[in-house]
């Protein structure tokens, strides 16, 4: 009896290895773990440093890692821009990695202020884009899209309306953001550097 019973759970055991062995085979990522993206990429038009059209459609087939700062700031962005500072030399020559960093004072970051402030931080422009346009477009897509701002920090005039944050978002090559990070802690990004690289493989 005890044979018997030892007999059956070896073969069922083994019928589940069987299975998983030829879906995985079969069905390309079965056994990959997969996580629900947190949005997803929606229309937009910004302008770049270089006054250039920048849309959702230059994401396409590309990682990006996406955050807002502004050129006046001296609080948190410059620590925050030298840490992505890190990041862009990590990732440096990747073709397929963007960092976009969107002004969250549209009024004041002009393209050319953009473009000084690019100039000054001495980066390859067509993998770190520098980007401004409608105060509005700016913040929907912060809140909406990339949810690295509470949405709830909507004003009804947006003029009175100011976002400041340290958040990063990663975006994969199908226009999914896959996860959060915090642009003031080192570890993050070093970890945000190991997500982006696996990105690039899938």
């Amino acid at each position: 009896m005890l044979r018997k019973r030892l007999f059956y759970i070896l073969f069922f055991g083994a019928l589940v290895v069987v299975f998983f062995v030829v879906m995985s085979w079969v069905i390309p990522g079965f056994t990959k773990k997969t996580v629900p993206p947190i949005g997803t990429l929606q229309p937009f038009t910004f302008t770049t440093q270089n006054g250039t059209p920048f849309t959702e459609k230059n994401m396409a087939g590309k990682v990006a890692a996406v955050h807002y700062f502004f050129t006046t700031c001296k609080g948190i962005c410059p620590r925050m821009n030298n840490n992505m500072r890190k990041v862009y030399d990590a990732m440096k020559g990747q073709q397929d990695f963007l960092i976009l960093s969107h002004t969250c004072d549209p009024e004041t970051d002009s393209v050319a202020r953009l473009k000084h402030y690019a100039d000054s931080m001495q980066v390859d422009t067509r993998q770190w884009v520098f980007l401004t346009g409608r105060k509005d477009s700016l913040y929907s897509m912060a809140r909406q899209v990339y949810k690295i701002d509470d949405p709830a920090n909507n004003v009804t005039d947006i003029n009175s309306d100011f976002l400041h944050t340290q958040f990063v978002a990663l975006v994969n090559k199908q226009g999914n953001i896959i996860k959060i990070y915090d642009a003031l802690k080192p570890s993050e990004l070093r970890e945000l550097v190991s997500d982006a690289k696996k990105a690039l493989k899938e």
